[in-house]
């Protein structure tokens, strides 16, 4: 494993792309209701990435071995899709909830995040599910300084879901990330304290549990890229791109929009 120590180059050029992923998602906010298809979402990203931003869609055309090239510029997954679906035709409904997950390439560097997005007005359940898996995600973050343990983010998440009866996706995990869209390391979203890479300052990565409502088994539709939990429970995620710093943490996908971060948690 190379894991790639970013300098302070490095870390400026990923504050911008950061943000202008995170940006991404503060525009297309107010579009996503009850009638829209994927398919105009996607292409609503597209355009204000292309022409407003002057950025690069990287899942667009993105192939990695044993795939086809993937054919949009965002990935929106809804309700019992876990991750990478392709958008199309489908419209969304009342109660649906989506994940759009956007990487910009700006000036050779990525930026990545998703959240979660509710269509009109949804159950309880999937409203926790949401909420949970947000604040799983930083249950993580916040374990994120030098010295610590890969294992460590991963061992926070996994407990909290956990508790509140949830599964956590195993095969897919966070990543480094900055002139590539994947680097090293691999970020688990489960494991042991105290186990895995040691983080050291310069580090940058996501952080992007996918959380399933029911049981954690998970199965890949026949376009080889969107998957989808086996037992067709709902599903969340959510992902920001992380900075090591001296101290602890420093979040890149920020911008007006951005959810912050919880000052307290949900209990049982």
């Amino acid at each position: 494993m190379t894991v790639n120590i970013k300098n302070e180059y490095d870390i400026a050029k990923m504050r911008v792309a950061g943000r202008l992923a995170a940006e991404v998602l503060d525009y297309i906010t107010p579009f996503v209701k009850p009638g829209v298809t994927t398919g105009e979402l996607d292409q609503l990203c597209h355009d204000y990435m292309v022409n407003v931003q002057g950025t690069i869609p990287a899942p667009l055309n993105y192939c990695p071995p044993g795939h086809s090239p993937y054919p949009k510029s965002t990935c929106i997954s809804v309700n019992h899709q876990i991750c990478h679906a392709i958008p199309g035709p489908k419209i969304l409904k009342e109660g649906d909830i989506a994940n759009i997950d956007v990487t910009v390439i700006y000036e050779g560097y990525h930026g990545d995040n998703s959240r979660m997005f509710i269509a009109g007005n949804t159950s309880l359940a999937a409203k926790r599910l949401c909420q949970i898996t947000y604040e799983a995600m930083w249950k993580g973050i916040e374990q994120i300084k030098p010295g610590a343990r890969v294992g460590d983010i991963g061992y926070a998440i996994q407990k909290f879901a956990e508790n509140f009866g949830y599964s956590v996706v195993r095969e897919f995990c966070g990543h480094g990330i900055g002139k590539k869209f994947h680097e090293d390391p691999q970020i688990l979203h489960y494991g042991s304290p105290g186990t895995g890479l040691v983080l050291r300052e310069g580090m940058i990565f996501t952080v992007e549990p996918m959380i399933n409502a029911g049981k954690r088994d998970l199965k890949v539709l026949p376009d080889g890229w969107t998957v989808v939990t086996k037992d067709r429970s709902l599903s969340a995620q959510w992902e920001h791109t992380v900075l090591v710093t001296t101290n602890g943490f420093e979040v890149l996908t920020v911008s007006t929009g951005t959810p912050q971060q919880p000052l307290t948690y949900t209990s049982i």
